[in-house]
C-alpha cells in the first residue's frame, strides 16, 4: 500500500480526492498547507506527494523544493486551476513527476498516480540491485576451503533456488549473515528488497510493530499507520537474526505466517497477504529454550526446515591462513597498510589461538594489526596483548570441559570474552551475538558486578 500526502488549502477538495485515493487502497494523509505538510514528512517519508500549486503562505513550487531537498525519493504531482502550461514545466523542472489542471476527470488523476508510483517502484528496485551489486554478497566472500566450510557452500548452492525456509546456527561471528545474504543474492528473489532485523537488539513491546505494522490509534504514540518489515521485503527475503530474543507474542504471529503466509498489523484484524522468504539465525540452543518454556517447539519445527550450521574457527584452523591472507589483502587495497605478510612467529599464535569470536573477532585483531605495525610483515608485537598472552600447549585447554554443565562453559565463555577486551560490554556483546542487556542479565544471573 503506498503512503500519499495529498496537500490543498481547500478542505472540500481534499476530502473529495483523499475518498477517491482511499478506495483505489492508497494510504493517505492530509495537509492544508506547505508548513504543515512539512511537518507530516519530518517523520515519514511518503511514497507520492500530491499538492496544489497556489497555497499561501507557501506555494505549491516551494514545497516542491523542500520536499525533493529533503525526500529526493518522494514522486510529485502538481495541481493547479490557475496555473499556465509554463507553471507545469517549471514544476517538472524541479523535479515533479507530472502536473495536472483542475477541473480533472476521476479516471485521468487516478491514472495519473498510478503512473507516478509505478516509477517510484521502478526506482526503487533498481537502487536495490545496484547496492546489491555494489555490496558483493556472495559466495567470493564466505572465506574457506576446509571441508566443514565445503559442506556449509554446498548446502547453500543447492538451497539458494528455493522459498524454503532455513535456520543458520552457529556461535557469534562465524558469519550466518554472510550466509544469509549469500542466500537470497543466488536467488531468484536476488533484485527485490534483502531486509535484516536482530530480535535482540529491539525491546518486546516494539518487536511486533516492528515486524507487521500498526494502524494509527493501536496503542500509545501510534499516531499514523506504519508499514512493518514483512510489507518491506515483499517479494524479497527476511533475515531475522538473534530469532531465540524473540518474544513470545511475536512468536504466535510469526508462526501464522509460516502456516498461512499472512500477517497482521497490530491493532488490525484484517489479514495481508505477503510473498516474503524468511532466514532465520542464532547463536543459542533452541531446544534447550524450549524445555525452558522460552521457545514454541511448533515454531522451531517450522524454522528448521532446512539447517545450516555454521562451524566455529577453532573447529577450522586450516582456514585461519587463507581468511587473515583475505584481510590482509583487503585492508592493502585500500590503502590502509604496506603490510603483505605474516610472520611464521604471528601466524603460530594467531593459528593457535581460541577466537572465541570467531572470524569477526580475527578481523577485528587483524585490522587493529595492521593499523598500528609499522613494517611491511605483521609481526608477533603487532598482535593485541590479548592474542599474545594465549599461547596454549598444543592441545590443551584453560578449562576442562568433560564434566562441565553448559551453564558453566556458557559462563566461562562469557567472562573470557569481557575479559579479552578489558570489560567493554559493547565490544563484549558484539563479539558474543548478544545484546548488551542480555549480556548485563547473564551477568546478573552470575551474581557480578560489571567492572567500569
Amino acid at each position: 500500500m503506498a503512503d500519499v500526502l495529498l496537500v490543498d488549502d481547500e478542505k472540500s477538495v481534499r476530502s473529495t480526492l483523499a475518498i477517491m485515493l482511499n478506495k483505489s487502497g492508497y494510504s493517505v494523509d492530509e495537509a492544508g498547507s506547505g508548513p504543515d505538510a512539512l511537518g507530516l514528512m519530518k517523520d515519514r517519508i511518503f511514497d507520492l506527494l500530491i499538492t496544489d500549486l497556489k497555497m499561501e503562505p507557501m506555494n505549491g513550487l516551494e514545497l516542491l523544493k523542500k520536499t525533493k531537498h529533503t525526500n529526493p525519493s518522494t514522486e510529485v504531482i502538481m495541481m493547479t486551476a490557475f496555473g499556465t502550461v509554463e507553471s507545469g514545466v517549471e514544476a517538472m523542472k524541479l523535479g515533479a513527476y507530472d502536473y495536472i489542471q483542475k477541473p480533472f476527470e476521476k479516471d485521468e488523476f487516478l491514472l495519473l498516480v498510478e503512473k507516478a508510483l509505478e516509477r517510484k517502484a521502478l526506482i526503487s528496485e533498481v537502487e536495490q540491485l545496484q547496492n546489491e551489486l555494489r555490496e558483493k554478497y556472495s559466495f567470493e566472500n564466505i572465506i574457506g576451503n576446509s571441508n566443514e566450510m565445503m559442506e556449509v557452500l554446498s548446502m547453500v548452492s543447492k538451497v539458494a533456488k528455493t522459498d524454503s525456509t532455513v535456520l543458520i546456527t552457529g556461535e557469534s561471528g562465524t558469519g550466518k549473515e554472510l550466509v544469509a545474504k549469500a542466500l537470497h543474492v543466488n536467488s531468484r528473489r536476488k533484485n527485490r528488497a534483502f531486509v535484516t532485523i536482530n530480535c535482540g537488539a529491539l525491546p518486546e513491546n516494539l518487536q511486533e510493530s516492528e515486524l507487521f505494522g500498526h494502524v494509527r490509534g493501536a496503542f500509545t504514540g501510534a499516531m499514523r499507520d506504519k508499514r512493518g518489515l514483512f510489507q518491506e521485503a515483499n517479494g524479497g527475503t527476511l533475515f531475522l537474526d538473534e530469532i531465540g530474543e524473540m518474544a513470545p507474542p511475536t512468536q504466535v504471529k510469526l508462526l501464522r505466517f509460516l502456516q498461512d503466509g499472512e500477517i497482521r498489523r497490530v491493532g488490525e484484524n484484517e489479514p495481508i497477504h505477503v510473498d516474503v522468504r524468511l532466514i532465520a539465525a542464532t547463536n543459542q540452543d533452541l531446544e534447550k529454550l524450549i524445555e525452558e518454556g522460552q521457545f514454541r517447539e511448533d515454531l522451531y519445527y517450522r524454522l528448521n526446515v532446512i539447517p545450516i550450521h555454521m562451524p566455529p574457527l577453532r573447529e577450522r584452523k586450516d582456514d585461519i591462513a587463507l581468511l587473515v591472507k583475505h584481510f590482509l589483502t583487503q585492508h592493502h587495497a585500500k590503502g590502509n597498510t604496506k603490510i603483505t605478510d605474516v610472520s611464521p612467529e604471528a601466524m603460530e599464535i594467531i593459528t593457535n589461538y581460541e577466537w572465541t569470536g570467531n572470524v569477526r573477532e580475527l578481523e577485528n585483531v587483524i585490522e587493529r594489526a595492521v593499523v598500528l605495525a609499522s613494517g611491511t610483515v605483521l609481526q608477533q608485537e603487532d598482535l593485541p596483548q590479548s592474542v599474545q598472552r594465549e599461547k596454549r600447549v598444543k592441545g590443551g585447554s584453560d578449562l576442562q570441559l568433560e564434566g562441565r554443565t553448559l551453564e558453566e562453559l556458557e559462563k566461562h565463555y562469557i567472562l573470557k570474552t569481557l575479559d579479552a577486551h578489558d570489560w567493554n560490554q559493547k565490544k563484549a556483546s558484539e563479539l558474543l551475538g548478544i545484546s548488551t542487556t542480555t549480556l548485563w542479565r547473564k551477568l546478573k544471573s552470575y551474581g557480578i558486578e560489571p567492572k567500569k
